[in-house]
């Protein structure tokens, strides 16, 4: 006999009961000593098309020391839009530039029966070359997991469910 439970699908009321979080990740309620970012993008499933009641959570390690006044320190929840869409701002820790991730993600979305794990590095991390958790995974498979910078601290990511496109998702054992 084993203590361990299988997950359950997010079911369709998860933006109403998760909302405390999400308004806790919204812009005016953040409280971020010191520079931070934007990540935006839009989570696809296999056929290509948004989903559009996905929750997609980050979590940010430094989080506690640069958001001291948050209500959770660098944890962020960000239910998608109607076209699937999805941002986040987030501390930059300092320095920027040191192959980790700058969030590590978990995606909840209709259809998973266990929630998928995933973590985003920015493209312009000088560290990449050197990630470990980035040479754990095929090259060719590596930009799925780089935010594009497109803007003054603003990056896009897109989280692909599955397809040739499928963003990396990492099992924990």
């Amino acid at each position: 006999m084993t203590n361990i439970t299988t997950s359950q699908t997010v079911g369709p009321f998860s933006h109403e009961a998760w909302k405390w979080a999400s308004d806790a990740s919204l812009p005016g309620n953040l409280k971020i000593d010191g520079p931070s970012i934007l990540v935006s993008g839009v989570i696809y499933d296999g056929d290509g098309n948004p989903i559009n009641d996905a929750q997609v959570e980050a979590w940010t390690p430094e989080g506690a020391a640069l958001e001291p006044g948050h209500l959770v320190p660098g944890f962020r929840r960000a239910p998608s839009g109607a076209d699937g869409e999805f941002s986040f701002r987030l501390p930059l820790p300092q320095p920027a530039t040191r192959g980790e991730p700058v969030a590590y993600v978990t995606v909840f979305a209709r259809g998973l029966v266990k929630h998928q794990f995933t973590a985003v590095f920015l493209e312009d991390d000088t560290g990449l070359a050197e990630s470990g958790i980035l040479n754990q995974v095929p090259e060719a498979r590596r930009a799925t997991l780089l935010a594009r910078k497109s803007g003054d601290g603003q990056y896009h990511w897109d989280i692909w469910m599955q397809t040739e496109k499928e963003t990396v998702f990492f099992d924990y054992a």
